[in-house]
């Protein structure tokens, strides 16, 4: 059985995302080569990439027209978007769930030979919480308070138990920080 990630770059203060979607200038301030290695050791370990409809249209418009190993992985990874109001899903090897997403996830978890991601994706994130399928929380954080934005864990989530695997500080001054969910 794979496990299903969680992985999100935030700020020190606990935005992942700025005032408007795409709005991740604090992305930058961890991104280097270190970051980029540990991403693609991510990547080569993925089966399936998730995503809610407004993380799947950003990362769709990015990656189709980018170029390198990460691009690569990218565009050629299974992936899963999880939405009630898109009609088609058009980026390589896109699957769209319209319904029961979190038993199709739960599933996908059985069948997998490899680890699932979810990237960014904060709404359906916090439905997956709720319905306790994260086995594990990636977290970088960027040396930065912003004091606006979009928090990753909003308000009202229920009490997550976790246990640090690691946690890998980086040359930019961030941290990756890797938590297992116990109850799970």
């Amino acid at each position: 059985m794979s496990k299903l990630i969680m992985w999100n770059i935030i700020t020190l203060d606990g935005y992942f995302d700025g005032e408007k979607n795409w709005e991740l200038p604090f992305h930058e301030l961890v991104w280097n080569s270190e970051m980029e290695r540990f991403c693609l050791e991510q990547l080569n370990a993925t089966s399936y990439l998730v995503f809610g409809r407004t993380t799947y249209e950003g990362m769709a418009e990015y990656w189709k027209t980018a170029a390198g190993k990460i691009a690569d992985f990218m565009n050629n990874l299974p992936k899963i978007v999880c939405s009630r109001t898109l009609t088609s899903a058009d980026w390589n090897n896109s699957i769209l769930l319209k319904e029961n997403v979190a038993d199709e996830i739960a599933t996908l978890k059985g069948r997998s030979n490899k680890d699932i991601y979810v990237f960014g994706s904060a709404n359906l994130s916090e439905t997956l919480i709720r319905e306790n399928l994260f086995d594990e929380y990636r977290i970088g954080i960027a040396p930065v308070i912003t004091g606006k934005g979009r928090y990753l864990f909003p308000k009202g989530l229920p009490d997550k138990k976790l246990s640090l695997i690691s946690s890998q500080p980086l040359m930019t001054g961030g941290i990756i920080l890797k938590y297992k969910s116990i109850n799970a």
